[in-house]
């Protein structure tokens, strides 16, 4: 359905110059972030690689593109891809100095009030083309938020009979269009409808539904969407008109709400009380519409509702995994997940490795040991109806925040249990460390932490004996410390027992960042010296092997087969 993006805008630029100007468009435009060229740029909010890649995936994804680059290269780079005008986001060209500002895309989604904002954020009249508001000062197909055209087909035939000197009807309340230099006329032959009740439009009609109507309920049931539909009906309500659906704090984490809300294209919004009425009296302080059922309350105010001030949001938690450290290492997903919270949680070195963030963003950065502590004020965040980022190095659950956050949550207050919670993945340091190497866990694998601080040394002994015995290829974390000296030379002992001296060992650290550093060496030459904390180490089964390379150096991998190589 054709409306406004509820994603926030991606500002991409290519180079420094674009900086100034695209700090005051993000200042301008709430929550959009700027994505900056890797190598040519500094101290964005997120950095890409390709520029068609990175503008092609934005659109697809329905995210409002404001580019700082010639008209052209966006144009040249979008085409291929476009299908639908009417399911296109907004696309703007902004000069590189921010002197010019070009509505390319989404003419129907808002994107010339998009351009008048940064216009006026950059002190520039946006070259605003479109037929209807050059001479009339009004889109009629892209009315303003709160209100939602029923028939958006017929709004290109409507306004060619405008253009042809038809006179316009205008029946129930526009204040959008009380500026413009359309023609209306009591008399007219064209007609303008506003109204939140359920009416069909004619051949010569437009019929615009104020979003001023709130559907409260407390019932449960996969049927939910279907009786909101049917209670609609009863009240002669617009499903168009339906600004949210209003539940009980209690029913926060119901499936089937968040599905009727889909259903309306509306959010949820959550609110103390108990009934229907209730909850539909705390929202919008009106009469209530007959709906024919005591679990669903209907009610209409006088004029658009602004959703953000009834009750509060469902609250999302997003555990993130950064992988090595480098942007480019990291999953879209993550980044998105970045660029939305209003909140980033978590070890200070990771929060760090994680920005910048913009100011509008709140930084709660810990000690690397309070894991549990920075779960439960994430979920504090969260149950608050906010949007929060608990951030890991590598994958989140490997060895990191995941667990913490399902400890947190397991048996914990009913509220924590309403937040929406995702674990994103990422790249592990495992991962990394093998993919500098060759492919050294290309069979099967086990991955073991040699840190006692939450197991007894003895069970790591015993995994550590176990693993190396079934020939898994060993993945070691958290190798050794200043008060752990002596555990990685007898996991060594161990390993020894089972292993040939010759097979090859991976120590990777700080692997995607500026001081990484990979080093092969055969089991016989391992040292625990040659390793830290910041070190993973890579240990092969009996298939593993060295693969000279053309430098002189080797790679290693793992073998998939087993025993004997089959035939080629």
């Amino acid at each position: 359905m054709a409306g406004v993006s509820a994603r926030a805008p991606a500002i991409v630029i290519l180079g420094e110059g674009s900086q100034e100007a695209a700090r005051r468009v993000r200042a301008a435009l709430d929550g959009a972030a700027i994505h900056g060229l890797a190598g040519r740029t500094s101290g964005t909010d997120l950095t890409f690689r390709d520029f068609g890649e990175t503008v092609r995936r934005l659109l697809r994804e329905d995210v409002p593109i404001i580019a700082f680059c010639a008209a052209g290269i966006v144009i040249r780079t979008l085409a291929p891809i476009l299908q639908d005008k009417r399911a296109e986001p907004p696309v703007i060209a902004v000069a590189e100095d921010g002197s010019s500002v070009v509505p390319l895309l989404g003419g129907l989604r808002g994107v010339n009030e998009l351009a008048r904002r940064i216009g006026r954020a950059l002190g520039v009249t946006p070259a605003i083309t479109t037929t209807g508001e050059v001479r009339f000062g009004a889109a009629l197909e892209h009315p303003p938020p709160g209100y939602e055209m029923r028939n958006p087909g017929a709004g290109k035939r409507f306004m060619s009979d405008v253009l042809s000197g038809e006179r316009i009807r205008l029946s129930g309340e526009a204040p959008w269009l009380m500026g413009t230099r359309l023609p209306f006329d009591p008399d007219g032959r064209l007609a303008i409808i506003v109204t939140v009740r359920d009416v069909e439009p004619g051949e010569r009609e437009l019929v615009f539904h104020p979003r001023s109507a709130i559907v409260a309920v407390d019932a449960d049931g996969a049927d939910l969407p279907h009786r909101l539909e049917e209670a609609l009906a009863k009240a002669h309500i617009a499903r168009q008109s339906v600004a949210a659906v209003v539940a009980p704090e209690r029913d926060a984490a119901r499936p089937e709400v968040y599905a009727a809300a889909a259903a309306l294209s509306c959010p949820v919004r959550l609110l103390p009380g108990k009934s229907a009425a209730e909850l539909a009296r705390a929202a919008v302080p009106r009469p209530i519409e007959e709906s024919g059922d005591a679990s669903i309350a209907i009610a209409v105010s006088s004029e658009p509702l602004d959703v953000g001030s009834i009750g509060r949001a469902r609250g999302w938690l997003s555990v993130i995994g950064l992988g090595p450290g480098t942007d480019d290492q990291r999953t879209p997903e993550a980044s998105r997940a970045l660029a939305e919270a209003e909140d980033i949680v978590g070890y200070e070195t990771y929060v760090q490795t994680a920005g910048p963030f913009r100011p509008d963003q709140r930084v709660h950065a810990s000690d690397n040991r309070e894991e549990l502590d920075r779960a439960r004020q994430a979920f504090v965040l969260a149950a608050e109806g906010r949007r929060v980022a608990v951030v890991s190095s590598g994958d989140p659950g490997v060895f990191a925040m995941a667990a913490a956050v399902m400890e947190a949550l397991d048996g914990a207050e009913a509220a924590w249990h309403g937040v929406e919670l995702r674990v994103l993945p990422g790249i592990s340091a495992a991962q990394a460390a093998a993919a500098r190497a060759g492919a050294p866990l290309g069979h099967d694998f086990c991955v073991i932490s040699l840190s006692d601080n939450l197991k007894p040394w003895a069970i790591i002994e015993r995994r550590l004996d176990l693993a190396a015995a079934a020939d898994l290829v060993l993945a070691l974390y958290n190798p050794i410390s200043r008060t752990r000296p002596t555990q990685l030379g007898r996991a060594i002992e161990i390993i020894r027992k089972h292993r040939a001296p010759m097979t090859p060992v991976v120590l990777g650290r700080e692997i995607g960042r500026r001081d990484e550093t990979v080093r092969l060496v055969p089991l016989s030459k391992l040292a625990p010296e040659m390793a830290d904390m910041r070190t993973t180490i890579l240990i092969g089964s009996s298939t593993t092997r060295f693969v000279p390379r053309a430098d002189g150096s080797s790679w290693v991998y793992t073998p998939r087969w087993y025993g004997e190589a089959p035939k080629r």
